[in-house]
């Protein structure tokens, strides 16, 4: 049976139309494939590995050597009263700072000055007394010469003369002691410093051989090197200026006497936390090496105006040994520790990196000081270094400068997490 005309026409224009459908399916793919699908990355930027890098810098970098010390005020003493009495006035307040001269305690004053005038007036009666012997021995002389009287009389006055001048001495001297007594009834600060507590209080019978009964009668010693007895009033420390006392090992004795001698070492301390307390210098260095520990003990002076270091306290010392002039610095997350030493990667054309080995003389405040391996100019990788190896490209995220820890070893507080050179 065969088809109509109809039909095949029909059947045409459908199988057209199909192939038209497709085609315009066909060519929305292609179109919306080629806008909405993002540009992929080539080959060699999907492999660099991103990074941060660094600019190894030639400067002038400190030579620290980190110590403990220990505070201590160069002077601190035990006022104790010089004449026995009752302890009448206070005139200062524990804890305040007293100027050298200043009152502190008053004695009763009136039993020294009863015998004050009791030697003035004896004083006064053997003066007299010895004007008399003299106007005697005048006269005794001229009758002696007139022979109106024997020689020997006028020879024992002689005698009595001298002898009410001894006794006019004495009484000069009992002046003088009574005198000193009552004036050590007036107890004054014999140095500038801190008082600390009272020992005594208002109505103590205090004296240079009894005990105040405000006090224990042991004799002890306190952290400033101060004695406290029986006896004592008050504890004056000085603190400005003050001292610290550290130890350093002999490996570092020479550079610190040659430099030494050349002008004073600086030295700065540091608190617990890290806080630059105070600045002073080197003013003593021991004269002999601790054979146990193969230290030696150093003093350094602060003006402590602030009085921010306290006698006793422990503080972080720093002491600036020398300068290194003119080194290489990198940071120290530059550095890295393998199985054949320190290395860095150092960026090169076209970003590649290459493993550089290299000598670190020392790391402080995030710098490390390079002595060997590369020099300034050269361009390392700060971070980012665990996925790299020689010829890898990197991507560098941030280029800081090496020196953007701007703040030296000097100006650092100090870095446990830094190793020990």
């Amino acid at each position: 049976m065969k088809s109509s005309p109809q039909l095949l026409t029909r059947r045409r224009l459908r199988i057209i139309g199909a192939l038209v459908v497709v085609g315009l399916v066909a060519f929305g793919v292609s179109r919306w494939s080629g806008h909405a699908a993002p540009a992929g990355p080539r080959p060699a930027d999907a492999a660099a590995v991103p990074v941060t890098a660094a600019i190894a810098t030639q400067r002038d970098v400190p030579e620290i050597v980190d110590a403990i010390g220990n505070v201590q005020s160069i002077d601190a003493v035990s006022v104790q009263p010089r004449v026995v009495g009752t302890i009448e006035k206070l005139e200062f307040s524990p804890g305040q700072d007293v100027k050298a001269g200043q009152e502190l305690f008053l004695i009763d004053p009136r039993p020294y000055q009863a015998a004050l005038d009791q030697a003035k007036a004896q004083l006064a009666h053997d003066e007299g007394v010895l004007s008399e012997a003299q106007m005697d021995l005048t006269r005794y002389q001229t009758l002696a010469q007139q022979k109106s009287i024997a020689g020997q009389k006028a020879q024992d006055q002689v005698y009595v003369v001298a002898q009410d001048k001894g006794s006019v001495e004495l009484d000069q001297a009992n002046v003088e002691t009574a005198q000193l007594n009552l004036d050590y009834c007036h107890i004054t600060a014999p140095i500038s410093g801190r008082a600390g507590s009272l020992l005594v209080d208002v109505g103590n019978l205090v004296g240079p051989t009894g005990g105040s009964s405000g006090s224990g009668t042991s004799t002890s010693s306190t952290t400033s090197g101060a004695q406290t007895g029986a006896d004592t009033l008050v504890i004056i420390t000085q603190l400005k200026p003050i001292y610290a006392s550290f130890n350093v090992s002999q490996d570092n004795l020479d550079a610190i006497k040659r430099n030494q001698a050349i002008a004073p070492l600086a030295v700065d301390a540091y608190s617990q936390a890290g806080k630059l307390l105070a600045k002073g210098k080197v003013t003593l260095i021991n004269n002999q090496v601790n054979t146990s520990t193969g230290t030696v003990m150093l003093q350094a002076t602060f003006a402590n105006q602030d009085a921010a270091l306290w006698p006793g306290e422990y503080v972080s010392v720093q002491l600036v040994v020398g300068m290194r002039r003119n080194v290489v610095t990198v940071p120290a997350s530059a550095v890295m520790v393998g199985p054949n030493g320190d290395y860095v990667y150092v960026i090169g054309a076209g970003n590649k990196v290459k493993r550089v080995d290299v000598q670190e003389a020392a790391r402080r405040g995030g710098i490390s000081v390079i002595s060997k391996g590369i020099a300034a100019g050269q361009k390392v990788v700060a971070t980012g270094q665990y996925r790299l190896d020689d010829g890898t490209v990197v991507a560098v995220q941030q280029t800081p400068a090496a020196n953007k820890t701007e703040q030296t070893a000097q100006d650092s507080p100090p870095a446990a997490a830094d190793p020990p050179q």
